[in-house]
């Protein structure tokens, strides 16, 4: 079956794309099974060097896969081309791995005790639609250092980026039975690596919907998962900090992306006797937020994935909705929606649900303890900041807040070479960092009897 896709700056169909069905999915598993076994023999060497080859080709294909980005995500062609670096990127760190994957000798009474790492098969990995080279790389590239093979789900709405660095592989020298993408429908394609007793874990990021279900489905065959979901992150102000750079650098935390991004900054808690200040400098900020055309490199943030995402967004912001501000953003054709800030209740919707879009609610606090009770109340924990200029308080809220990676002074989330994951309904486990490739392996502990002289 086949399956438009439309290019979210236009509104309009550019291409279409092959979906598969759960019959090609079984020979997908199949053919992985047979590749996986003849990877897994290959010296770790060996294996280091093709995940190199991978990188180089991804290397000389940045413009490339940026422009497929640009046209299918809307991403603007600056954050595109970072993106397909980072996968590059995240290759060559993992291309490190297959030499370092080494297991323990443990002290034992009458004889040697070691462990070993062993990959666990085929891997199913079912990227989102927001950042479609970032989250498959995360997937794929530790799982095959650690000897696994790896068949991908990609969004319906964004499989070009991920189609094409599969090609990639294959051109690198990969065996093409060891990275496989399978464009299609979640219930059908999703579905069956999900309930295949061929396939030994799921790495799903999306909703937390979607993850539950995932994770309810696994337990049937006790089917390792990975889940990164949702998030409603909180950004906290502090009286102390640095009020212009905290002002200046909000609307990055939140609108990057287009507000599309688990880890958006998206509520904003500040001290209330700076709160008035605060807001004073956040508008200038916001207004100068360059919305527009994805392919010109003074662009800041795009357009809305697709016209039901966009009317997902426009939900939270009613005509009587509590707009302190928006920036602008272009009319017409494509799903355009203004950097928009709202000073909302803190039981309101857009203060305890994920909007995923360019909206972001500002929320006062009267002191240390009511801003770690405002950030903890909710079902998420994934990321978030903290501004202040006082280390012992950056380090009290740090500990306090329940989210798997905060940043002091910062809007940082994710780096290849640290763990990231959250808290709570945010996911469950660790993708990233350099143990990431122990997720993908069971560990094997034999002992050997040693007779005495």
């Amino acid at each position: 079956m086949s399956h438009d896709l439309i290019n979210p700056a236009t509104g309009a169909v550019f291409t279409s794309v092959q979906h598969v069905d759960a019959a090609a999915v079984d020979d997908a598993v199949r053919r992985a099974q047979a590749a996986q076994r003849r990877w897994a023999r290959v010296a770790p060497a060996e294996r280091a060097a093709a995940l190199r080859a991978f990188a180089a080709s991804v290397d000389a294909h940045i413009g490339e896969l940026a422009a497929l980005e640009v046209t299918n995500a809307g991403h603007p062609v600056s954050a595109a081309e970072w993106e397909a670096g980072h996968v590059r990127d995240v290759l060559q760190f993992y291309a490190g791995s297959p030499e370092r994957l080494a297991g323990k000798q443990i002290p034992v009474a009458s004889g040697l005790d070691v462990t070993f790492h062993e990959p666990l098969g085929v891997v199913g990995v079912i990227t989102p639609w927001n950042f479609p080279m970032p989250i498959a790389v995360w997937g794929f590239a530790p799982a095959l250092a650690a000897g696994n093979a790896v068949l991908i789900k990609p969004a319906e709405w964004t499989p070009l980026t991920t189609l094409r660095l599969g090609e990639l592989a294959a051109e690198s020298g990969l065996d093409p039975d060891l990275l496989q993408v399978l464009p299609g429908a979640g219930a059908v394609v999703g579905e069956r690596l999900i309930t295949h007793p061929g396939v030994a874990k799921i790495v799903f990021t999306g909703s937390t919907v979607t993850g539950k279900h995932v994770l309810a489905t696994a337990a049937a065959q006790v089917k390792r998962v990975t889940l990164e979901l949702g998030g409603k992150s909180a950004n906290i102000v502090f009286d102390d900090c640095d009020l212009e750079q905290a002002a200046a650098t909000a609307p990055y935390g939140v609108f990057d992306n287009a507000g599309q991004d688990c880890c958006a900054r998206s509520r904003i808690l500040v001290q209330r006797n700076v709160y008035d200040r605060f807001m004073e400098l956040l508008e200038p900020a916001v207004a100068g937020v360059t919305v527009g055309d994805p392919a010109s490199r003074d662009t800041e943030m795009g357009p809305l994935v697709s016209r039901p995402h966009w009317e997902k967004v426009a939900s939270y912001v009613p005509d009587d909705a509590p707009v302190a501000f928006r920036g602008t953003a272009p009319t017409g054709d494509g799903f355009w929606f203004p950097p928009t800030v709202l000073t909302p209740n803190r039981t309101d919707r857009s203060v305890t649900e994920e909007i995923f879009g360019p909206v972001v609610t500002v929320l006062p606090f009267d002191d240390e303890a009511d801003a770690i009770a405002l950030a903890n109340d909710t079902a998420y924990g994934l990321s978030g900041s903290i501004w202040t200029e006082n280390l012992s308080r950056g380090l009290r809220v740090s500990r306090a807040v329940e989210a798997g990676n905060l940043s002091v002074n910062s809007h940082s989330s994710v780096r290849y070479t640290t763990p990231f994951g959250g808290f709570k309904q945010s996911g469950l486990g660790r993708e990233l960092g350099p143990d990431a490739p122990l997720a993908f392996t069971e560990t094997k502990n034999v002992f050997i009897a040693v007779k005495e002289m």
